[in-house]
Order: C-alpha cells, then structure tokens, then sequence
C-alpha cells in the first residue's frame, strides 16, 4: 500500500505539467456540470416555491356552528395528505381582504354587511402537490355537509405538474449530455498520461508485474487527480454563484451531498478511464 502511494504521488513530480493540465482539464469539465448542476438547483428550487402556495379552499356554508366547524378541521387534518387545516371566519376573511386588496379598500370598508364566507384552507405535504392528490382531497372535502364549494384552481395545479415533468425531462437529457461530454474529455486526458508513460508499463509487464500491481498506483493517481479536479470545480462554480448572487438573480448553492457528489462524479470518471486504459 504504501509503495502505490508513494508510486501515484512521484507521478505528480515526474510529470508536473501533464498533471497539472490534467487537474485543469478535469477540473473545467466538472465546472460545465457543475453551473448545469446550479441551474437545475435553482429551478427546482423555484418550482419548490411554486408548489408550496399550491391551496385548496374549502368555502363554508353560513350559520355552520363552530363545533362542526373545529371537528371537521380535526378531520381534515388527519388526512395523509394534509400538513395543515385552517379556518378563516368572515371576519378574518374580509380583513385580510382589506389589507391585501388595497385598490378595493374604501369599497370594502363602506360594507354594511360582510359578503365573504368562512372558509377552511387547506395546505398538503410536498409529495403530495400534485393535480392528482389535490383532486382527491378536494372531493373529500366536497363530501362534508357543511363545505359549500371547494376551490383550489385546477388549471393552475395542471399546468405546474407539466412544468415540473418538462423540467425533469430536459433536466436528465441535458444533464447526461453534460457528463457523457465530461467523461469523454477526462478520458481523453488520462489516456495522455498513460500513454505518457507507456513504455514504463510495458517493462513492468516484461518483468513479470501483475496487472493489478501496475493498475494500483495509476487508480490511486486518477482518483486524486479527479478529487482535485472536482474540488477546483466546485470553486470555481461557487464563484460563479457569487457573481450571479451580487449581480443578476439571488441564487442557492449546492449542498454538500450535491457538492461531495460533484467531487465523487469527477474521481469516479478519473478511475473508470485509468482502469480501462492501464
């Protein structure tokens, strides 16, 4: 073990400059995946946002007596679906009415009578935002006695389903041309060191060392080329992040699993082409 360390890291001083361009060619192909990786971050970040103003609204009828109204909460709340029941009385309703609807604010402070009904809002749990779940919680909701009408804007719902399948399409075609790209220039990068030292290979061979014994330093050396290759990379995509955070969009980062895969994308690339190539 400790000759196949020693062996990968005087390939580092042997060849300074070919490691080096190694590093950098890895490194700035792991960066391509990674502003694509920020990008997909970000969106589904943004469809996140989306999702969590997705509300069903169970409108009540007038004069339902607060007892059924407090257990019917109770009831809703004990759907699977469902993170959170709450009831808006009429006065709630209209005030909130009056601070968020200010161009209608004289109109509605002039009311002799209050015309909004009381009504239960219903919010669902992640996985669980989606047309099909909201569906069916809507018709449950219909099914108690004192629910008047639910509304919760079908289309809207639809349409954000279709946008996250589009989004999840394009992400995966997208994202595996990146890496299919990312893997074939790491490839072509080992390839030059191993053929570097070629004829080196070949002695070993003559002598009578075993495939495995030659393949180990050169595993070893791929898999630090590529972890600093992904280190430098993420570097590098955090800088950008910062660029893009100060001058355009706030923006979100990667989170260390999302990073630490970034790395672990790059040392893997590194090793697969070693092995096939030693």
């Amino acid at each position: 073990m400790n000759l196949t360390i020693r062996e990968a890291l005087l390939a580092f001083r042997r060849a300074p400059l070919l490691s080096t361009l190694s590093v950098t060619t890895i490194a700035f192909s792991l960066f391509v995946v990674g502003l694509f990786g920020l990008v997909a971050v970000n969106l589904q970040d943004a469809l996140r946002g989306v999702a969590e103003r997705v509300e069903i609204v169970a409108y009540l009828l007038p004069g339902t007596p607060i007892e059924a109204i407090t257990l019917g909460e109770k009831d809703i709340e004990a759907f699977p679906e469902v993170q959170a029941a709450t009831y808006v009385s009429e006065d709630s309703a209209l005030a909130r009415a009056r601070s968020e609807l200010v161009e209608f604010r004289d109109v509605l402070q002039e009311l002799e009578r209050n015309p909004l009904p009381a009504s239960i809002e219903v919010k669902l749990k992640p996985r669980f935002r989606n047309a099909e779940h909201v569906n069916e919680v809507a018709d449950r909701l219909r099914g108690f006695g004192f629910v008047d009408d639910v509304r919760f804007g079908r289309d809207w719902v639809e349409k954000l389903d279709r946008l996250r399948q589009i989004a999840a399409a394009v992400g995966l075609v997208v994202g595996a041309a990146f890496a299919v790209v990312a893997i074939i220039i790491i490839g072509t990068t080992i390839r030059m060191a191993v053929l570097q030292r070629s004829r080196e290979i070949a002695i070993m061979r003559l002598v009578g060392a075993t495939d495995g014994f030659i393949r180990r330093p050169f595993l070893l050396q791929g898999a630090i080329k590529g972890m600093l290759g992904g280190l430098v990379a993420i570097g590098l995509s955090f800088g950008a992040y910062l660029l893009i955070n100060r001058w355009l969009i706030h923006a979100a980062f990667f989170s260390r699993l999302q990073a630490l895969a970034v790395v672990g994308f790059g040392s893997a690339a590194s090793v697969g082409r070693h092995l096939r190539r030693v």
